[in-house]
């Protein structure tokens, strides 16, 4: 027993996120159930319990009832694996909108290989990072964290970005929206060229 309980850690080091950690999953593993998709649906599958991202640019943004998709402080994580030149991102504090790249919340980058220099677990043009945290074709575990005024992103449980934002806010040219408020979550579809599988999404709902 203990033998196969150490190789079954070993096949899946990624997947025992526990139940009993405060933890709840905004994606069901079977449809997008709580999920609306905007200006090109058909980027967004289900296949074998994993939430593939393959197709035109699409935003899947979460509309669930955990939280009545509006989330403040909050503790975020995805698994998820990029394949080669993938781009794509989970935004936090954003709302529905029909096209385009959301102009509300942060966007989360998610790129190990895609020619954009900005790669997974930097805060979009707010504080990005510039080396890849991880590798394409290997399952890891993004997480946000937010608490108040204070943005804290991870990868395997190591810290990638960690960001204050300052008072008064300073979002980006032309991302006004860019600032800490309240909101949803969304998935991002890039590109035709971009695939990314996530099998996980899990919220916890901090004080």
């Amino acid at each position: 027993m203990k033998i196969l309980t150490l190789v079954t850690a070993a096949l899946f080091p990624l997947t025992a996120f526990a139940a009993e950690d405060g933890f709840t999953s905004l994606f069901n593993g079977k449809d997008l159930d709580g999920w609306k998709v905007n200006e090109n649906p058909a980027t967004f599958s289900v296949k074998d319990g994993v939430l593939v991202v393959d197709g035109p640019r699409a935003h899947l943004f979460y509309d669930g009832s955990v939280q009545k998709h509006d989330f403040k402080n909050f503790h975020l994580r995805v698994e998820l694996r990029t394949f080669p030149g993938a781009n794509s991102g989970v935004y936090f504090h954003t709302e529905f909108q029909e096209t385009g790249w959301p102009a509300k919340g942060f966007e989360t980058q998610v790129n190990n290989t895609h020619t954009d220099p900005k790669k997974t677990a930097g805060l979009y043009a707010v504080k990005d990072n510039f080396t890849a945290p991880a590798e394409d074709e290997k399952w890891f575990v993004m997480e946000v964290i937010v608490e108040g005024k204070h943005v804290v992103t991870k990868v395997d449980g190591k810290v990638v970005t960690d960001f204050n934002e300052p008072e008064p806010p300073q979002p980006p040219a032309k991302m006004e929206g860019r600032v800490i408020g309240h909101g949803t979550f969304a998935i991002q579809g890039h590109d035709p060229k971009s695939r990314v599988e996530y099998r996980r999404i899990e919220v916890k709902q901090l004080p």
